[in-house]
Parts: structure tokens; C-alpha cells; sequence
């Protein structure tokens, strides 16, 4: 039965089976039952669709602006794909009749099939969940420990030069998977277990001084989302395998401590995040994984919430990280729509404190010669091509090398990651000077 873990849920037959069933169950609670005419309850439909929609506007409405669960609007096409299911529900909850069992029971089977049809088609714009092992979280419950014989031995050098290696003796096609828990020595911060990917070059006798990527997800959200969503270890093979088993060794820690905290990235009376990402994060690299520890060749990137943090990290701590790859950042960082609200919760009484700590008030009062800046945002995702084009000015301004896309065809999804993936890590290659 393992074979079920691999079926997708972002295309392939199950998709399309729930897109065909869920038509069908939408096309159920079509038909009139009697003694309703036609009209009459074409009437009761769009009466229940409008409904669904006034619901889903509202509530959402609600969420954005009244309790802060979320600093930005939902994107547009996962609202109207909410429409169909709640109008579903609706019309079997209300006007289907309830002297009919056979009816009651078919209605229920049918709205089930759409609220099916609507999740599928709401996680496919995401593209967190791919398969089925993402869903359950069975391929990251297989992830192993950080075993010793990985971890850096004291006096252990960085490794050899990079330029120019060549492995001795036989390397493995393709990179692992481990995960470990990063303390919050200095910042007191309770987070998730890290994962991190050792390329192939990693495991050579004559192991070489590879690069750090640091890795941030997304908000509500975890590390994890990196491997299912991101699709890290197939994109970084991929890039080793056309570099002869180079790549960065990418660490994804933890950077709010739980599914849906929001600590902004920054040191606050929220958390001290900023502390645990800028000193406990690097200092357990430095002194646990054998990796360059010359900053020079070290990145952070993330997606959402996460390139709001990469920005932030890589303006407020340039020394350490002087590359950034941004999937679609906010401009700054927020928990509420209202940026009063968010200043209220992290700095009560204080707004310059969270002021002098947004990345374009930074980059107004300091030049960054020499650093780097990779950034996107989904064409469709109109909010996020806005704070794209915001950042690349300013970021240009401030002297950032920067590379900025549009990616066609793409919302608020991991898609904005997933097409321009390889060409960040190119782009980081070739901030390192390590050419290829």
C-alpha cells in the first residue's frame, strides 16, 4: 500500500477524479427535486450561492480585519473556490427536503464531493501538499536524526577549496535529508526541529567548503513546508547533479515555534527572533556542520513570510548574510493589515523602534555595494507584485545586485519558487564567484 503515498494531488488522475466527481456532486444539487420547479429552484441556488458568497466575504473580512489572523488578504481564487463549497453546504442544510432520506443522503454524498473538489483545487494553487506523503507527513516522519559521523569535529578546517575540486572516491547521486534541533542558547526562542540537506559533495573523502543557504517558510506554516511545497531536496539535486555533486548545504530552521505564531522575524515583546536567527541559527552551523564558515559564502532565502525575513536579515545583518533570494516578500513585516495594530502587539508605545527595523528604512540610510538580491512574486498576485517592484527600487537604490521577476501564470502559490529555483541558486553561484 505504500504506492498511495506517491499519488498526487496537485495533477494526475486523483486530481482530475475529483474534479470530474465534484462536478458531478455540484450537478446533483442542480437538479430540482420535487415538487420544485425548475425556476423555482434555480431561484433557491443562486439565492444559496449568494449566500456563500456574502459568507466567505465576511468572514473573511473578519479575519483580516477585526482578529489579525492573517496581515494579508487571501488570494482572490482560493475565496472563490471556498464559494462552491459552502454553497454546497447550504443548499443541503436548508433546501433540500427533509422527508426524503434518499435525497438527504445523496445531498450529503454530493456536497462532500464539492467541498473535495474545492480543497483539491485550493491546495493545488498553494502547491504545499503534492502528494499524498505530503498530506500525512509520512516522508518527513522517515527523515533521520542528524547522525554524528555528519557533524563537524572539533579543529575540523572548513574543507578544501572549491574552486577547481574533484571528488575522491565514489560520491552518492544524490543529497539527504536530516533533521536536528537548533537551541535557542541566546535568544531563549522554543522552536521546531530544522532540516538540512547535504549535498552529494558532502560525503566525498576530500570534502570540499560548501556554501550555507538558510531557508525560511512561510506563515501560519513550518520547516517542513520547505520539503513538500518548496520541493527543496528535488531542486537542489538537481542543481548538484549539473555541478558534480555541489551545492550549498541548506539549513531550514525554525523562525516562529509554531504553526500559526507570527514573531515578524524581529526581536520584540513578541520574541526574540531576530537574536535566534542572527546569532543560535549560525553559531550551530558554524560549530555543528562541516561548511564554509566564511559569511562571504553564505545566503538566506525564504517564501511569504520567510523573504519578508530573508530581506530583514540579509539589511539588518549584512555581515552575515550577504546574499538574499526573496519569494514573495511582503515590504515589510506585519501580523495585522493595520500596520497601527502591529506596532501595537510587538512595540507598544514605540513606532520607531519597529521603523528603524523594516528593511526599506534601512536600505534609505545604508548601502549595500557588492550584496546580492533575488526576488519574485506571482504575476496574478497583484499585492506581492506590488511590494516586489517596492523592494527592487529600493534595494537597486541601495546598491544591492538584484534580480527581480514576474513569474507568469502564478499566484500566492510555492510556484514562484518552484519555477525560478535553480536560476536563485545560479544567481548565488555567481554572487560566490563560484562561476559554473
Amino acid at each position: 500500500m505504500d504506492w498511495i503515498f506517491d499519488v498526487r494531488l496537485t495533477d494526475g488522475p486523483l486530481y482530475w477524479a475529483a474534479l470530474i466527481l465534484g462536478l458531478a456532486g455540484a450537478a446533483f444539487l442542480l437538479i430540482p427535486p420535487p415538487p420544485h420547479g425548475p425556476l423555482r429552484w434555480l431561484s433557491r441556488v443562486i439565492t444559496a450561492v449568494a449566500l456563500a458568497f456574502a459568507l466567505v466575504a465576511t468572514v473573511h473580512w473578519a479575519l483580516i480585519n477585526l482578529y489579525s489572523v492573517f496581515p494579508e488578504n487571501i488570494p482572490d481564487p482560493v475565496l472563490l473556490w471556498l464559494v462552491p463549497a459552502v454553497a454546497a453546504v447550504l443548499l443541503w442544510l436548508f433546501l433540500l427536503p427533509r422527508n426524503s432520506w434518499r435525497r438527504r443522503g445523496g445531498g450529503l454524498a454530493a456536497a462532500l464531493l464539492v467541498i473535495a473538489l474545492s480543497s483539491v483545487q485550493i491546495n493545488a494553487y498553494f502547491g504545499l501538499n503534492r502528494t499524498v506523503s505530503d498530506l500525512m507527513g509520512t516522508a518527513l516522519a522517515r527523515i533521520p536524526a542528524l547522525e554524528q559521523n555528519l557533524v563537524r569535529r572539533a579543529g575540523d578546517p572548513d574543507g578544501v577549496a572549491l574552486q577547481g575540486w574533484r571528488p575522491q572516491g565514489d560520491i552518492p547521486d544524490g543529497g539527504v535529508l536530516r533533521k536536528a534541533a537548533i537551541p535557542g542558547t541566546v535568544s531563549g526562542m522554543e522552536t521546531r526541529d530544522a532540516f538540512i540537506y547535504f549535498p552529494p559533495a558532502y560525503f566525498a573523502q576530500n570534502r570540499p567548503a560548501l556554501p550555507v543557504l538558510v531557508l525560511i517558510a512561510g506563515q501560519p506554516g513550518g520547516p517542513a513546508d520547505w520539503l513538500t511545497g518548496g520541493a527543496l531536496r528535488g531542486h537542489m539535486d538537481s542543481y548538484a547533479a549539473a555541478h558534480g555533486g555541489v551545492a550549498p548545504v541548506v539549513v531550514v530552521p525554525d523562525a516562529n515555534g509554531s504553526q500559526n505564531a507570527n514573531t515578524m522575524c524581529m526581536d520584540s515583546q513578541i520574541a526574540q527572533a531576530d537574536t535566534y536567527l542572527s546569532q543560535d541559527v549560525p553559531q550551530w552551523i558554524s560549530s555543528t556542520l562541516a561548511v564554509d564558515t566564511d559569511h562571504a559564502h553564505w545566503a538566506v532565502g525564504g517564501f511569504s513570510f520567510g523573504g519578508t525575513c530573508a530581506i530583514q536579515l540579509g539589511t539588518r545583518h549584512p555581515d552575515l548574510f550577504p546574499e538574499v533570494l526573496a519569494f514573495s516578500a511582503e515590504a515589510e513585516p506585519a501580523i495585522a493589515k493595520e500596520r497601527q495594530k502591529t506596532i501595537d502587539a510587538a512595540f507598544p508605545g514605540d513606532p520607531e523602534a519597529f521603523l528603524r527595523q523594516t528593511p526599506l528604512a534601512i536600505m534609505a540610510d545604508k548601502r549595500f555595494d557588492g550584496h546580492g538580491l533575488y526576488l519574485t512574486a506571482g504575476q496574478n498576485d497583484t499585492e506581492f507584485v506590488g511590494y516586489l517592484r517596492t523592494l527592487a527600487a529600493a534595494a537597486r537604490d541601495a546598491g544591492f545586485t538584484v534580480r527581480d521577476y514576474e513569474v507568469e501564470h502564478t499566484g500566492h502559490s510555492w510556484d514562484t519558487s518552484s519555477r525560478k529555483f535553480g536560476d536563485a541558486l545560479q544567481f548565488l553561484a555567481d554572487q560566490w564567484g563560484a562561476g559554473g
